[in-house]
């Protein structure tokens, strides 16, 4: 299937590793042409990486998106490269895991940054000229915590709703003008941060991230996480004109995990 990706230019922010790497190199083997950044250095070496698997142009930048000065040099640069951007992934990783009374109201102001503002931020910097080109698409990746929130991630159980909020509310304003926004909403997903937040949980509980693993799969009906392939491949065909009617969805990727009817 010819999702209608090629030529199409796409911000993919923390796509270093994880499911903001996975987004973007399904992105690029449908033909599309990157601009991804992260915190990280290794962002150099997965654009090396993309490149060499699918010839298409990545444009590589270190920025944190909690910043809101970093923004718009990311969001600057890539319509300097590209000329226009057509697909934004808002993507950010997560909030540091913990309970309400173990963390303090300056980590909820940072989660605030991390996971609320940089959504806000990069809407208002990628929006306009989407709107000037009378068509785009925005993806936010969340979490299944929209639905049901996770024990000891307060932050992202929190503040991933506000995000919601936020979509939802663009869908209405931006349909009109030829936009689409929707969110997808993985549940635990093979990823190095959901290795991270199993060693936190086993730590926790005195047993091994192996048994985490088996138990934070016993209510999904599919009996196992998902793998960044398939969430590449979903998130992809989403963003893409193949979706054209899907809009305004908040898209669950769980499994089967999420039991409310609605």
């Amino acid at each position: 299937m010819d999702l209608g990706l090629k030529d199409k230019v796409a911000l993919i922010p923390a796509a270093s590793r994880g499911l903001g790497k996975a987004a973007a190199l399904a992105l690029a083997r449908e033909g599309a042409q990157l601009a991804i950044c992260s915190r990280s250095d290794l962002i150099e070496q997965t654009a090396a990486e993309i490149r060499k698997e699918t010839g298409s142009d990545v444009l590589a930048l270190k920025a944190d998106v909690s910043q809101k000065d970093d923004i718009k040099l990311l969001v600057d640069a890539t319509l300097k490269h590209f000329g226009r951007i057509d697909i934004l992934i808002i993507n950010a990783g997560g909030p540091p895991p913990g309970d309400f009374l173990g963390l303090s109201p300056e980590d909820w102001e940072r989660a605030v940054d991390l996971t609320l503002m940089s959504a806000v931020r990069l809407c208002y910097a990628v929006v306009p000229q989407m709107i000037e080109h009378g068509s785009g698409s925005i993806v936010a990746v969340q979490s299944i915590s929209v639905k049901q929130p996770i024990e000891n991630l307060i932050l992202s159980s929190s503040i991933r709703l506000a995000v919601i909020g936020l979509m939802k509310s663009l869908a209405n304003e931006l349909g009109p003008k030829g936009i689409r926004v929707n969110s997808i909403n993985p549940t635990w997903t093979k990823t190095e941060r959901v290795e991270e937040l199993l060693a936190d949980r086993a730590e926790r509980r005195g047993t091994t991230t192996e048994e985490q693993a088996d138990q934070v799969t016993i209510d999904v009906p599919l009996g196992r996480m998902g793998t960044v392939e398939e969430f590449g491949r979903t998130i992809a065909w989403l963003a893409s004109p193949a979706a054209s009617f899907i809009h305004g969805h908040a898209l669950m990727f769980d499994g089967g995990a999420t039991r409310a009817t609605l």
